[in-house]
């Protein structure tokens, strides 16, 4: 457990937390459209307003041109999020849209989303709509206080030795169930802010959201961290590619599954969950909460994380000779010649799949009528246990299974399942379960196909 101190906040750094309309209404958008990551009903007390309020405007214009953006252009997750914070109060732009202002937004798309967008606004009545719940927006903000509060921004200068360069907001995202997003927006003065949207997945008797501080809090300890470290590495590029490549490839499934989709991210992501690490230890957690995190960060294929954290707190000890992070920056990519060689060792002993009996993956003309799908693995598993996930397609990709059993070799799984013609398919593979003997994770591995007519 965290030893948990409340701390005054620097205005000049970081905004008290809100509830932004921007964020709702986006949000509301893509609920309406069928993202499914914007469909968590935790807080229902408030989806069920929303769904009273906008159930009538399901197809309108702008919600059949987020379904297309959706399906065509894969804006989903983070995406909608990054347009929210890229308007104003008034839903405009806050500088001219290009095809590099947002992640998976082309030019044309992106206009003519917040054309229709501030059609919908006045179609909808959005404006009744917030009015009525400012209420649980402002008790919304009340709760998630004491979160904010015990948030060190003193140890960040400390750490890095040096103020961050950005603006830090936090913004709580009722409607957004468990996911938490770090968009960032440089406005048109040069100014970077960067956000840190916190979902909410848990109300009280009376169905008001509730903020567990060690779970949020760790939460934004991680999104503060991102102001420092993103630029640090932007900086340092060139001295961490050759091993940032390897790592990235060696893990490069379950990085994308979160969402990092090339090295430069993943090393940011390293540094980050590393320096959290730090942060807990030096604010004083039990080993305990110190191995659970070594832990999650490892489940997600940071495989280095002990090694990096050694290496942070080495620089630490030697503040004298390395006032700052970044004037250690060089030692730290000299540390990546071996975290490459940990990550490139661990791939080469985790189990991988072969193939599939039934089918190619990727395959458009799958037999309906096929009864199993069987796995094949390129070597035996320890056979307890299964980790079968929801890919991105969702729920309504996700094949019925009846039944599911290893081979007497371990070397397969078979799969009882019941197909629906004409119908696209996925599934994920992961390590959670599936593993050697030794211990050893499955690498992550994405089934898709589609069945004939």
């Amino acid at each position: 457990m965290l030893s948990l101190n409340v701390f005054g906040q620097n205005s000049q750094l970081i905004e008290s937390p809100k509830v932004d309309k921007r964020v709702e209404l986006i949000s509301i958008v893509f609920r309406l459209a069928g993202n499914e990551e914007y469909s968590a009903e935790e807080i229902k007390p408030y989806t069920g307003k929303i769904t009273q309020h906008f159930t009538p405007y399901k197809n309108h214009e702008l919600i059949q041109f987020a379904r297309k953006m959706r399906n065509e252009s894969s804006i989903s997750f983070d995406a909608p999020m990054s347009l929210a914070i890229f308007l104003d109060d008034n839903l405009d732009p806050l500088k001219e849209l290009t095809d590099n202002s947002l992640d998976r937004w082309k030019k044309e798309d992106a206009i003519e989303f917040v054309k229709l967008l501030k059609r919908f606004y006045i179609e909808a009545d959005c404006d009744s709509f917030f009015n009525d719940n400012q209420a649980l927006y402002d008790e919304t903000v009340s709760r998630f206080t004491s979160v904010y509060e015990h948030l060190d921004l003193n140890w960040y200068t400390k750490f890095y030795g040096n103020e961050p360069t950005e603006k830090f907001k936090v913004v709580i995202a009722l409607g957004n169930g468990g996911s938490c997003y770090g968009p960032s927006i440089v406005d048109p003065n040069g100014h970077k802010e960067v956000y840190a949207v916190m979902g909410v997945w848990d109300m009280d008797d009376q169905g008001m959201p509730i903020f567990d501080v060690d779970t949020y809090l760790s939460i934004l300890i991680h999104e503060f961290n991102h102001s420092f470290v993103n630029p640090l590495l932007e900086k340092n590029k060139d001295i961490f590619q050759k091993n940032g490549e390897k790592i990235f490839e060696a893990m490069k499934q379950e990085m994308n599954a979160q969402a990092y989709g090339n090295w430069e991210t993943v090393l940011n992501e390293a540094l980050v969950r590393a320096s959290v690490i730090k942060y807990y230890k030096d604010h004083h957690a039990d080993q305990a909460t110190i191995e659970n995190l070594y832990k999650t960060e490892l489940q997600y294929g940071f495989l280095w994380i002990r090694e990096l954290v050694a290496e942070l707190e080495k620089y630490d000890l030697n503040r004298t000779a390395y006032p700052t992070l970044e004037s250690y920056m060089p030692k730290l990519a000299e540390a990546y010649h071996m975290y490459a060689d940990i990550v490139g060792q661990y791939d080469s002993k985790r189990p991988k799949v072969s193939s599939i009996k039934e089918f190619e993956n990727n395959d458009t003309e799958v037999d309906a009528d096929i009864k199993t799908i069987t796995i094949h693995f390129d070597r035996p598993l320890k056979g307890a246990g299964y980790s079968i996930h929801l890919g991105t397609k969702g729920k309504g990709a996700f094949p019925q299974i009846e039944a599911i059993n290893y081979s007497i070799d371990n070397e397969s799984i078979v799969m009882n399942v019941q197909l629906e013609p004409g119908k696209e398919y996925q599934f994920i593979l992961t390590g959670k379960n599936f593993k050697t003997p030794e211990g050893f994770p499955l690498k992550t591995y994405e089934v898709n196909f589609k069945t004939k007519e």
